[in-house]
């Protein structure tokens, strides 16, 4: 190969590269909360994928901020333990047993493998889960459905959060992985929350500039499912609207990032996490993908 045909075939690594540069410098210093969840927390090669954009992340300056719940893998651990799933108004019911399984499958083994994987690029990531440092505080939440309270067990509604030992970890260059279980606000017991929920939570307590949610489908459609057209950016207030029409998978993804937008950051974001740095493409190209959801005084002009 020439000299000339080599410069040429690296030159578009150097236009990608050059592209991000506006990015980087947005984005230098911030903090970013991604909530991992869906096909990426199971399948190895996005897992692993999702691993390098968190550290490229940290290496280009930002401050990650990993939040996880592990729907999947709790749901094999109950089964093997005889615990049956079940289910009301979108959220697990949590007993005494299933508890502790909950916290086993978060804490001792989706965290873990996490922890492992950003660790193979360097000593950067520690596990915790809301319990260390009364990092996330809970009550109990009954839903109500069909006008009634209904007891669905060990599921915790957040009430306070306390950002000190995050802060610390991401001040002394660490990338915190939180598994979504809370302290008890009230009665010494552990909650399970939703991650979806503490991320959102935790991106505001941090004053995040960015909530990144990944999920198993593009973003939020415009009018599923007679279009397969992506909503690319939306107010909060558009949002709220919203809301009462979507998949009930969809709601506690969209409720955190109108959580996040009302309460000081900047953008949230529900991307696709079944495409291979799907981070990466997110934060530091032009196109971007899925939805963003940005505050309502920040908008001009017509929603693209």
């Amino acid at each position: 190969m020439s000299n000339v045909t080599r410069k040429h075939t690296a030159l578009p690594k150097a236009q990608i590269l050059i592209e991000a540069l506006p990015w980087l410098t947005r984005h230098r210093g911030k903090t970013v909360v991604v909530k991992f969840g869906g096909n990426a927390m199971i399948d190895s090669e996005l897992k692993a994928a999702f691993a390098q954009d968190i550290v490229f992340l940290h290496h280009a300056g930002l401050k990650p901020v990993v939040v996880h719940g592990g729907g999947p893998q709790i749901s094999a651990a109950l089964d093997r333990h005889g615990i049956v799933s079940e289910f009301k108004a979108g959220l697990r019911v949590t007993t005494e047993d299933a508890m502790d399984v909950v916290r086993m499958v978060l804490a001792g083994q989706v965290q873990r493998e996490l922890v492992g994987l950003l660790n193979q690029h360097g000593p950067l990531a520690v596990g915790l889960t809301g319990e260390d440092a009364h990092t996330i505080t809970a009550t109990k939440h009954q839903p109500t459905i069909d006008g009634q309270l209904v007891d669905i067990g060990r599921v915790g509604e957040i009430t306070a959060i306390d950002t000190g030992a995050i802060e610390a970890l991401l001040a002394d260059g660490r990338i915190p992985v939180v598994s979504s279980i809370a302290r008890s606000q009230d009665d010494g017991h552990v909650y399970n929350v939703n991650a979806d929920t503490a991320a959102a939570a935790l991106a505001a307590a941090l004053d995040a500039e960015t909530l990144m949610v990944l999920t198993d489908v593009e973003g939020l459609y415009e009018d599923w499912p007679n279009s397969d057209e992506v909503i690319s950016r939306l107010t909060a207030t558009q949002l709220e609207k919203l809301l009462p029409e979507l998949a009930s998978g969809m709601v506690p993804k969209m409720e955190g990032c109108l959580h996040a937008v009302r309460n000081g950051v900047t953008t949230a974001r529900v991307i696709d996490g079944r495409v291979q740095h799907s981070i990466l493409l997110e934060i530091f190209t032009d196109e971007g993908i899925g939805t963003m959801v940005v505050p309502d005084e920040e908008e001009t002009g017509d929603v693209a």
